[in-house]
């Protein structure tokens, strides 16, 4: 692995037009806005950025876009989100050859879910095919690793270098902390950015961070500093956010708060609907809250 990522890592959104299409130059000034805010790397293709939906030529593209409005500035992780062996070890050929860091991969998740074994060979062959690090993206409630189950992929195949833990456990993050010691883990319990910083994680990769970049920067920044009063009321502030952006549509609610902080409107993807009237109203008050919407557009 030619870097180890760490800190603050948003999984951006996707910058659709109002009629699905992407639009590949509004790549760019997300790019430049997430590193501008301080962050230490940046996701495309994952969950916020609706991967699930993208085809294969799509993917390739966006992440390409991505990398290259990076300019080598911060280190760009490839979220993959699909449902067999062959699909995943596809894109992962697909983006190789690229200035990607790591792949970000969820476990197949549609309706079926692989007993252990065939989880650890699923990660096995990505690795040998792609040659590729590995993040285990574990989020999917059906499809869902233990810490064990974890720790042995990582320990069997060597590229497997870390995993994102999702689904809001934070005991299962300390749990996999203490049983993988030496992997990269990472926090996306969103709500619980700050304890998961004191627990130890190596960074975070959630849509809290892209919906916040600024504040969330300066929480890392507070913990590493030691600088606990001032972490305590970023998290509250955070955790006040995150409460106005959870919903099904969460991408949506994403990506119009990067519209309130002077990202270019995009849209979700069909069917996914955009921020309702009262998820725009919680979410210009949260954002308020941090600073970073003045008071006039919060009561708009």
């Amino acid at each position: 692995m030619k870097m180890r990522p760490t800190g603050v890592i948003p999984p951006m959104t996707t910058p659709f037009t109002k009629d699905g299409e992407i639009d590949f130059k509004l790549v760019a000034p997300q790019v430049d806005w997430l590193i501008g805010a301080g962050s230490h790397g940046m996701a495309a293709g994952g969950s916020t950025g609706e991967g699930h939906t993208l085809d294969h030529e799509e993917y390739r593209d966006l992440i390409a876009a991505t990398v290259e409005a990076a300019r080598g500035r911060a280190p760009v992780i490839a979220g993959i989100i699909v449902d067999s062996t062959r699909d995943a070890i596809r894109r992962g050929k697909l983006v190789r050859d690229m200035d990607v860091a790591a792949l970000q991969v969820t476990p197949v998740h549609y309706l079926f879910k692989p007993d252990e074994q065939a989880m650890v060979d699923h990660f096995r062959r990505m690795a040998d095919e792609t040659g590729m690090p590995i993040i285990i993206y574990n989020v999917v409630p059906w499809s869902y690793l233990s810490p064990a189950l974890l720790t042995r992929i990582m320990t069997e195949v060597p590229l497997v270098v870390g995993v994102k833990q999702s689904a809001g456990d934070l005991k299962l993050l300390a749990d996999l902390m203490m049983m993988a010691p030496d992997k990269l883990i990472y926090s996306a319990v969103d709500a619980l950015m700050y304890p998961s910083y004191t627990l130890g994680a190596h960074g975070s990769i959630a849509a809290i961070l892209t919906a916040a970049p600024h504040a969330s920067v300066a929480l890392w920044d507070a913990v590493k500093a030691g600088n606990h009063p001032l972490a305590l009321e970023l998290h509250k502030k955070l955790l006040t956010l995150w409460n106005a952006v959870i919903a099904d549509n969460l991408p949506a609610c994403t990506r119009f708060a990067q519209t309130l902080q002077g990202l270019p409107k995009t849209f979700p993807r069909a069917p996914m609907p955009e921020a309702s009237p009262a998820q725009q109203a919680a979410i210009r008050s949260a954002l308020a809250g941090l600073g970073v919407v003045g008071a006039r557009e919060a009561a708009e």
